[in-house]
């Protein structure tokens, strides 16, 4: 599969204590260089389009199956994915490759762990591009509490917190979950709250994911898929090989991640980029509102007619407002 579309073969680095596999594009003299950070339940493949467009473009782009994903090492220990193991990972890999600092980009979970290097790792970031996650500061009460209290045991990231659970269900039938996942959103898709909603129309918990795919059924789906049959067939194969606990581990440190970011300082100074999508439910573009305030020197761009699979669903669009704000801002 590694030659499906132009898709590079890995190479493999030891980072932090993993061995990690990196696809990679465009000249390794380019500077500052791209690292691209996907999120659940995606790969690195997630970025095949900016891979090779922005490498044709001159760009050097560095995309990683990141911990508990594709290619790369699954630790057993959940502790073993918190912030500062992702985030970790990042570092690993910039000096593996000899790599003094990055454009970090990332979109869903990759979002988050990008926000949080200049935080964590000021020195090694160039800049930040959130894609569809923007910078969230630390709540004042465990995320966790507040979404179980909120949206109820059903809502999907509460859910994740019990061990091997979610793992079995979306292993059960991964075409299945994957066919649920790799959609585009309804041609009439309303406005969302997000993550900020408390209960869905039915008056269930909002984001009641294993439920709703228990009950999924492809064949009445009128949502588009934005994949080929052979892309959709990569991410399957994929996690039929891998399963989906490394990348629901992630979620399993959300109390871990609040509890050790106490009293941290939560200004990101270097330069940014938010680049939103017009029709995610779970990201919706008023998600990143008063973003300014943590900051200062962001750059705003909105995607329309898009869900939540921003970089595959509008790759020309999203390929072009990345490489648009590199030039701008790097030269």
């Amino acid at each position: 599969m590694a030659s499906l579309a132009g898709w590079p073969e890995p190479r493999f680095v030891q980072t932090n204590g993993i061995r990690m596999a990196v696809y990679e594009a465009g000249p390794k003299t380019a500077s500052p260089p791209l690292i691209l950070c996907h999120g659940f339940p995606e790969l690195a493949f997630s970025w095949r389009h900016q891979l090779r467009d922005l490498g044709a473009q001159g760009f050097r782009v560095l995309a990683p199956d990141q911990r508990g994903y594709g290619l790369t090492d699954r630790p057993e220990a959940v502790d073993s994915y918190d912030m500062e193991h992702l985030c970790g990972d990042l570092v690993g890999l910039l000096d593996a490759e000899a790599i003094d600092k990055a454009v970090f980009v990332g979109h869903d979970w990759g979002g988050i762990i990008v926000w949080q290097m200049p935080l964590l790792h000021p020195d090694r970031v160039a800049g930040v591009i959130g894609v569809n996650t923007p910078f969230m500061p630390r709540p004042p009460v465990d995320p966790i509490a507040i979404m179980r209290t909120r949206m109820g045991e059903d809502m999907y990231i509460v859910n994740f917190q019990k061990p091997g659970e979610a793992d079995a269900a979306l292993a059960k039938d991964v075409r299945k979950a994957m066919d649920f996942f790799m959609r585009r959103p309804p041609r009439e898709m309303p406005a969302s709250a997000g993550l900020a909603s408390e209960k869905g129309p039915d008056g269930e918990s909002a984001f009641a994911l294993l439920k709703m795919i228990a009950a999924y059924d492809p064949a009445f789906d009128p949502r588009e898929t934005f994949l080929t049959a052979e892309e959709f067939a990569f991410f399957v194969d994929t996690f039929q090989r891998t399963g989906f606990t490394g990348g629901i581990n992630w979620y399993r440190n959300f109390t871990r991640n609040w509890e050790r970011a106490e009293g941290r300082k939560e200004i990101v100074p270097q330069p940014a980029l938010m680049i939103m999508a017009e029709h995610d439910a779970v990201l919706p573009p008023s998600a990143a509102d008063g973003m300014e305030t943590h900051v200062p020197n962001l750059s705003r761009c909105l995607i329309r007619e898009c869900g939540h699979w921003t970089q595959q669903e509008k790759p020309g669009e999203t390929t072009a407002a990345i490489a648009d704000w590199m030039r701008r801002t790097f030269g």
